[in-house]
């Protein structure tokens, strides 16, 4: 194996490996290529589209609305004009507040967010911004890890959850973060 391609799959093992131990789920966000709005597919292991979500590009406000595969509305994620912190709303499809996700105003070499979940523990996302690795839990455990593939020409993360966790939401805060990451894309 060519050494530079030793650290990479040196990553996808040791993942791989977390998955078995925990029998969590791993997902694949994938930004549509063409698409009006900033459009995501996101797909199960079995590389099968499992849910959508579409960007709104004619609001104000970016939006998103999650749907399963066949296009239930599951939740939808609006970010907030007019605040200090950049924040952004996830909310279910009966309207309910489920989350709030804020990026801190200044961190220097990382990415840190606080994820405040409506009738659960607080979370937050810690990350390296050179190595385009994210955590997300609370100081008891990891509820999901995710990595960004930035070599790809349109933006990609890969999402292990971890078991008893809602994929559902954290999948859509992975998107609120990408968004509040990368406003412009």
């Amino acid at each position: 194996m060519p050494p530079s391609k030793q650290p990479e799959q040196q990553d996808e093992d040791r993942n791989d490996h977390n998955l078995e131990q925990t029998g969590g789920k791993r997902y694949q966000i994938r930004q549509k290529l063409v698409s009006i709005g900033r459009n995501f597919w996101v797909e199960n292991e079995q590389g099968e589209q499992v849910y959508k979500i579409d960007g709104s590009a004619v609001r104000l406000r970016r939006t998103y609305t999650f749907k399963d595969a066949r296009g239930k509305r599951l939740a939808r994620m609006e970010k907030s004009v007019l605040t200090l912190k950049e924040t952004m709303e996830v909310s279910g499809p009966g309207g309910e507040q489920l989350a709030v996700v804020r990026k801190d105003l200044f961190t220097p070499l990382k990415e840190h967010f606080v994820v405040n979940i409506k009738n659960g523990p607080d979370l937050e996302i810690q990350s390296n911004i050179l190595d385009h690795e994210y955590t997300i839990g609370d100081n008891q455990k990891v509820a999901a890890r995710v990595s960004k593939k930035w070599l790809d020409i349109r933006d990609s993360y890969s999402v292990l959850i971890e078991p008893g966790q809602d994929d559902v939401i954290l999948l859509a805060i992975v998107v609120c973060m990408d968004e509040l990451t990368h406003p412009t894309r």
